[in-house]
């Protein structure tokens, strides 16, 4: 029993020799709830540098009127392709113009450059003629013929497009006392068959006569000689005697509705006609120029021309 009591009253180990107690917390992961939007927050980041990268040049286009013309919806295209679009649109400080910002594509960077002409696009029905259809639902737009020089920030835009835009040809001038109902797109025929076209009609510089630009494609430019004839081919021709009755002659019905013109070349033609030659434009034709017929080369197509 002593021994007993001896172990019962044993001194205890003092308070500082006993190890300390280490409280283990458990690490706690991020919630779900933040990872959504911080994963969210990395890819909309991402999308914006991204976007960024692909801005080009910003430009400034004045025009005379903005009708249609809308910030973030008016796009600018080359050959339909989109390559910018309308960031800002407001009026010049004199107010007599409209001002449209734009920023372009990097990838199109190269059509800020001196020469580049901008023109809008909007839905144009006219007798015997439909234009910027495709613009109908989608509005306005804004289309560019690049050009090659120094670059450039500021430009000046156009009523219409360029005559370079309607293609390469022989560009010619015709002059008439009364154009009559010739106007823009109104066809250019030699033969029956369309080989051109009017590009705009205008006063001339002293307002006596009109001044009809003619647009002659290409392929057909040859066709036109220095000593060649144009006349009026609108509406109908008629004629009327006491053997053959009433005779009454149309070009095509293109040219009843919306006017045209149609030319010929001598027999013996002369040398081609250069680039801004000016012509007279006839009421109508001689006998002859109708029997006109020489030979003159042209280049080959792979698809037969149809008449008009």
């Amino acid at each position: 029993m002593a021994e007993s009591g001896r172990g019962v009253n044993a001194p205890r180990p003092p308070l500082e020799s006993l190890p300390e107690a280490r409280v283990s917390r458990r690490r706690r992961l991020p919630s779900v709830v933040w990872i959504v939007p911080l994963l969210a927050a990395v890819v909309a980041g991402y999308l914006v540098y991204e976007r960024i990268q692909e801005f080009g040049p910003k430009i400034t286009i004045r025009f005379q009127d903005g009708s249609g013309i809308r910030t973030g919806q008016t796009p600018i295209k080359y050959r339909g392709v989109p390559i910018g679009e309308v960031t800002a649109v407001e009026l010049s400080p004199d107010q007599k113009h409209v001002l449209v910002r734009a920023r372009l594509e990097r990838s199109a960077a190269s059509v800020a450059r001196e020469g580049s002409a901008f023109w809008i696009v909007r839905p144009e029905v006219g007798i015997g003629s439909v234009t910027g259809l495709g613009t109908v639902i989608s509005g306005p737009e804004i289309q560019v013929l690049p050009g090659s020089g120094a670059a450039k920030s500021e430009f000046v835009g156009m009523d219409r497009a360029p005559v370079a835009y309607e293609g390469k040809g022989l560009r010619i001038v015709l002059r008439a006392v009364n154009p009559e109902s010739l106007r823009r797109n109104s066809p250019v025929y030699y033969r029956g068959v369309e080989v051109g076209v009017v590009h705009d009609v205008a006063l001339g510089t002293d307002a006596a006569v009109t001044e009809i630009h003619v647009l002659v494609r290409e392929r057909y430019a040859n066709l036109v000689r220095a000593d060649s004839v144009f006349w009026n081919v609108s509406g109908a021709r008629v004629s009327a005697g006491i053997f053959k009755g009433i005779d009454i002659r149309v070009e095509s019905l293109r040219a009843l509705i919306a006017g045209g013109i149609a030319f010929a070349t001598p027999q013996r033609p002369a040398a081609p006609a250069k680039d801004g030659a000016v012509f007279s434009l006839h009421a109508g034709p001689r006998g002859e120029w109708l029997h006109w017929a020489p030979r003159i080369a042209l280049p080959a197509k792979d698809e037969p021309e149809r008449p008009a």
